[in-house]
């Protein structure tokens, strides 16, 4: 590794004269516009009202100000010199700003990230799907604009990357994320701002440490693929929130959403806010917005942006001084880390266009839509068509901001300043890209929050105060809602390169058309006045669903949550109103916080990993596929066999696609109404209640099949698979058999992979000689048609030596084996840090040099 640390290297400032035109096109044919004269004027006079003596120049500079704007007057003017004189006096007026000369400005020089998938995408852990995109070589910097101008290295590598800067409040320290080669992955390191004492604070292999942020306690909250788990709409791996004492030890995990939590920052009040990639039954492109928690990983909550369609990146948010605004990037999801800077005022609502009261550049905010046009359009890229792209916004006031932006010469990132009176000047630009701009000293210190969690491992407790309560219970009548269901959506923790078209693609195929597998931890009853208190694992991501007498879903939550082990955590009601202030005081306390935690009532019986062919094919079995089935005249109009295809199973294929359900599946971002989907709204559910052909089912048999619908219509309980190089990671035939399959048959197989156009069930894996592929041959004496039939066999015979995850004696594939023994060797990691921390023992990655 090329590291040198304390070693200045004097490198000449690029004084570049930077005419930005963004706010309004000049007013003549050459020379500043009005636009740009007023905002020079504007921020000339902000400073000198707000540093005084510490802004010196104020004066001379509105002078000189005042002679440019007469000489453009003038008839004849030097237009040019003029031109120049003007970009002149605006660079050396911005930059005595004391918010950017008062210290020197940290940074990183590095190349840009290559694009991959998506903004989340940029750590090319090694052994991953996308490490050969990593591009090292960059080094930490500091320049002091009020000096010399120039550039000092306090940590340089030639072969690998350095990212994620933080300074201490003290600015005598700074943290980082390094890499020393494509071989080695992210770690945390801290030096002294001399750049002396470099350290290393994290060094478990074959995970990525990144975006590192200090508390005010000391300690350090970082994301981290220390829980391996994987985007369910594609193979790359995600990160989760973690914290360490100030030296590295006791680590432990504060976050558990099921895909990704990066850049991390602090609110004034102490928490952390962040952004979180994370979706339960909705579109996976417009599910990334701004979170808030506590920094024992207590309190999870939604900050801004949630259930906004358009931008479908919202980023690197940080606390604007003096204010309860924030500063982030709206970026897209199939796009880099970057897009157009925007303020929030979550003051003014936590979704949609009104909370954003500025944008750069300006027009970016007509991008900003709450909801799409219809469910299924797609809105989380529009941001790519921002033009120019910003990225690591740093606010220095309420007024100016540090940022990295595109110069114009091709994708080079600079360091810029913006403020509030549409001044944009580069301060500084070297190859190959400058990024993460901030002032090297001290900074107020926020509060410290209290933990209000324990390391015991056990429960948490969820209250709701009156589940009737909600922006979106409309029409739900008191005392109609009986029960609430708790879910936990796991993380997927394995992938394949064949794919199912569902929204995204499912690496291997889960589901029609949603992303998750679910287990049903339990229900419990809610109390009359609409009260609810009840005890959940720690450590899992839920949801919660509001259900009638019959256990069917009234509402239901999109998004996951958690509790810590010892943490209480509750709501006003369900999608209640997060500004507005909880209804008037009852005279009593809520029924259901009057007793006890009530414990969670197992489904059938206890928890377990919801799978089709178990919970609901034996009910069809019974009761429907007598007439359903194929060669029968019912089969004609639905199939409810259960004969496995090449992806799920014939009922299962054919419910999703004729629309006998109305699950959701990736829906739209925004809250749906009460009974607006779900059993309530089944056209299966209709049927079977309506008496047809007089089935009867029993109360649990019925309870089977509201509670899969409700629960968004799953089909794999697991995402492992037995088939990572079959279609659709599914199926027992292999490529070269599915491609004579479809020679034989005519039937496009591999285009079929895809809830999009499907023809439905073609094979039988169970009656070989069904399968619908089959009966185009009018002559099943003829070769083509024994061959073809030998195929589906051998796809059977292989089943039944290699059952995949809808059958009994699964056993994954080898490579899912191995990362199944990597994500546990993390777990008995993490319990063995949480042991420490209890008993007041420090445990550590290496122990510090």
């Amino acid at each position: 590794m090329d590291v040198r640390c304390n070693r200045v290297v004097f490198l000449a400032v690029l004084l570049l004269i930077c005419p930005v035109r963004a706010i309004a096109a000049p007013d003549s044919a050459s020379g500043p516009s009005k636009a740009e004269r007023a905002g020079l004027r504007a921020a000339i006079e902000d400073l000198t009202a707000e540093f005084g003596l510490l802004y010196p120049g104020g004066s001379r500079y509105l002078r000189q100000l005042g002679d440019i704007e007469r000489r453009l007057a003038a008839a004849g003017a030097a237009i040019a010199e003029v031109e120049r004189e003007f970009y002149t006096l605006r660079r050396t007026a911005m930059i005595a700003n004391p918010l950017v000369s008062g210290q020197p400005i940290l940074f990183v020089a590095r190349p840009q990230y290559r694009s991959d998938h998506h903004n989340t995408a940029t750590m090319f852990v090694t052994g991953e799907i996308n490490t050969g995109s990593f591009k090292g070589g960059g080094a930490l910097k500091a320049i002091d604009l009020s000096r010399s101008g120039l550039a000092r290295i306090l940590v340089e590598t030639s072969k690998g990357l350095i990212r994620d800067p933080e300074v201490d409040f003290s600015g005598r320290k700074i943290v980082f994320s390094m890499r020393k080669d494509i071989r080695d992955d992210y770690h945390i390191y801290e030096i002294n701002a001399d750049g002396a004492g470099l350290k290393a604070l994290t060094s478990a292999p074959g995970i990525a440490d990144f975006d590192p942020l200090y508390l005010p306690d000391g300690s350090i909250v970082f994301s981290s693929t220390r829980e391996p788990k994987f985007c369910m709409c594609n193979r790359h791996i995600m990160g989760n929130l973690f914290r360490m004492d100030a030296d590295g030890a006791n680590i432990h995990q504060i976050g558990k959403s099921t895909l990704h939590e990066g850049h991390s920052a602090l609110l004034p009040d102490g928490r952390i806010i962040y952004d979180r990639w994370e979706y339960v039954d909705r579109n996976f492109g417009d599910a990334q917005g701004l979170w808030a928690v506590n920094p024992d990983g207590t309190n999870h909550c939604v900050y801004w942006g949630n259930n906004t369609w358009s931008p479908g990146g919202v980023i690197d948010a940080r606390a604007i001084p003096g204010t309860e605004q924030v500063m982030c990037v709206f970026g897209s999801c199939h796009d880099l880390p970057w897009g157009a800077l925007a303020i929030i005022d979550r003051r003014l609502g936590i979704d949609g266009r009104e909370p954003v009261v500025r944008t750069w550049p300006g027009n970016a905010v007509n991008l900003v839509r709450e909801k799409g046009p219809r469910p299924d359009a797609y809105g989380f890229d529009n941001f790519t068509k921002v033009n120019p792209k910003y990225e690591d916004p740093y606010p220095l006031s309420d007024k100016y901001f540090l940022c990295s932006r595109m110069t114009g010469k091709g994708g080079r990132m600079g360091i810029y300043l913006i403020d509030v009176f549409g001044n944009e000047i580069l301060l500084h630009s070297e190859e190959p890209g400058c990024f993460d701009p901030m002032p090297l000293g001290p900074r107020p210190r926020p509060q410290i929050i209290p933990s209000r969690r324990d390391f015991e491992n056990s429960v948490g407790y969820f209250y709701i105060a009156d589940v009737y309560e909600g922006t979106h219970m409309q029409g739900v009548k008191p005392g109609s809602a009986k029960f609430l269901r708790v879910i936990e959506s796991p993380e997927k923790r394995f992938w394949t390169n064949p794919s199912w078209g569902g929204q995204g693609v499912h690496c291997p195929a889960m589901n029609w058309h949603g992303f998750e597998n679910k287990r049903i931890l339990g229900i419990t009853p809610i109390a009359e006045d609409g009260s609810v208190y009840f005890e959940v694992p720690s450590d899992k991501f839920v949801y919660f669903q509001i259900l009638d007498e019959n256990k069917m879903m009234i509402q239901s939550m999109r998004s996951g949550t958690l509790v810590q082990s010892g943490e209480r955590a509750g709501c006003v009601g369900c999608h209640e109103n997060r500004r507005s202030a909880p209804p008037p005081l009852r005279r009593e306390m809520p029924i259901a916080l009057q007793s006890p935690a009530t414990k969670l009532k197992g489904w059938y019986p206890e928890p377990r990993l919801f799978n089709y062919i178990d919970e609901v094919q034996p009910v069809l079995d019974k009761h429907c596929v007598r007439c359903h089935d194929y060669g029968k005249k019912a089969g004609k109009k639905l199939l409810l066999a259960g004969d496995r295809t090449n992806t799920f199973n014939t009922s299962y294929n054919e419910l999703w696609r004729k629309k006998y359900i109305a699950a959701i599946g990736a829906g739209p971002a925004d809250i749906q109404p009460a009974y607006s989907w779900g059993s309530h709204a089944a056209k299966l559910i209709k049927v079977i209640r309506s008496g047809h052909n007089d089935v009867k089912l029993s109360k649990a048999e019925f309870e089977r099949i509201a509670t899969w619908i409700d629960i968004n219509g799953p089909y794999y309980p697991r995402y492992d698979t037995a088939y990572p190089d079959n279609l659709a990671g599914r199926s027992p035939l292999n490529n070269a058999r599915i491609k004579r399959l479809t020679e034989l048959t005519g039937v496009p197989f591999a285009k079929l992979a895809s809830y999009g156009g499907n023809a439905g069930p073609q094979v039988s894996f169970d009656r070989p000689e069904l399968s619908p592929c089959l009966q185009k041959f009018k002559d099943t004496s003829a070769p083509e048609y024994a061959e073809a039939l030998a195929i589906i066999e051998a796809g059977k015979q292989t089943l039944a030596r290699r059952p995949r995850a809808d059958m009994p004696g699964f056993v994954a594939c080898a490579i899912d084996q191995r990362r199944q023994q990597k994500y546990t060797m993390r777990q008995e990691t993490e319990l063995r840090n949480r042991l420490a921390i209890s008993r007041g023992e420090k445990l550590y990655d290496a122990q510090p040099e």
